[in-house]
């Protein structure tokens, strides 16, 4: 059974809803470019990063040709980075949170 790195990037993404959180991970990366934005903490953004640019480069360092070794090391690099960028999302919906929470009215008094 031979998988593409591609396939195998497909697959992991569909698990512990990773699509679902695709316009959550987007809103946090506007939201850290923005002044006075998200300030996430850079080792759970930059190291998934890293990783998904080292899945979809042709190098590796464990040739793919190499029987299910060579697919081992793509799948331990997203296992080690997703739930890294999951956290940081989850981190982000709290602080959006917080922030739509500091506007509601706590107290009001009633005219009549």
């Amino acid at each position: 059974m031979k998988l593409s790195k591609i396939a195998l990037a497909k697959e992991a993404f569909k698990h512990k809803g990773f699509i679902r959180k695709i316009p959550v991970i987007i809103r946090m990366f506007k939201s850290v470019m923005a002044k006075g934005g998200y300030k996430p903490e850079y080792k759970n953004v930059i190291l998934p990063g890293l990783a998904f640019i080292y899945l979809i480069s042709p190098l590796d360092i464990l040739p793919d040709w190499i029987p299910v070794i060579g697919v081992l090391d793509d799948l331990a690099i997203l296992a080690l980075a997703m739930p890294m960028l999951m956290t940081e999302a989850e981190k982000f919906v709290a602080w959006e949170a917080s922030l739509k929470g500091d506007n509601k009215i706590t107290e009001a008094e009633i005219i009549s």
